[in-house]
């Protein structure tokens, strides 16, 4: 359980960070707020799910190398959201209609490739899409309100957070896995 909230916690932040860059700059009314932040949480339920239905396709093929697929896949992640993925495209203008789809997209890519280590997280995967899709909406909402309130200059720091916790969360399994822990 404690995994998939950390998972939900991660995954969450390239959304929180832009839905606080928009509180930031465009001050969506509540209706807004409201629709960024259903939007963002039903992609980052969504995408995981795909990537779950993958992994359980290729885990009978990988299964002996999981956990360094895993281990891979939530470094690779981890690191891009160190090196600041939150791009000026889904930050430079008001997300509305097609352009809230396009960033809900792009803020859930990294979902779905996650979604592949759910096996090797041994997390139920309902659970975990039910968690990482309540936790993104819930933080996407307090994300716009908190930059209406703060400013800007939060999503950065909260995009690394969450690379730091996908980063040790692979670590994790591969230790579990390969016996060290």
């Amino acid at each position: 359980m404690i995994e998939a909230l950390l998972l939900a916690l991660a995954l969450a932040m390239d959304a929180f960070a832009v839905a606080l860059t928009q509180g930031a700059k465009f001050r969506p009314s509540l209706r807004g707020g409201l629709a960024i932040a259903l939007t963002f949480g039903i992609f980052q339920a969504v995408m995981p799910l795909a990537g779950w239905a993958f992994g359980m396709v290729a885990l009978a093929y990988v299964e002996a190398v999981d956990h360094w697929i895993a281990f891979g896949l939530l470094t690779f992640l981890g690191a891009r959201m160190l090196g600041g993925h939150v791009g000026d495209e889904e930050a430079s203008r008001a997300l509305t209609g097609r352009t809230l789809l396009l960033a809900g997209l792009a803020t859930s890519i990294d979902a779905l490739a996650a979604g592949i280590t759910l096996p090797a997280l041994g997390v139920p995967p309902l659970l975990a899409v039910a968690l990482i899709g309540g936790v993104t909406a819930l933080m996407s909402g307090a994300g716009v309100l908190l930059g209406r309130r703060a400013g800007e200059h939060l999503g950065e720091w909260a995009e690394r957070a969450g690379g730091l916790i996908l980063i040790g969360l692979g670590v994790k399994i591969l230790a579990e896995h390969s016996g060290w822990i």
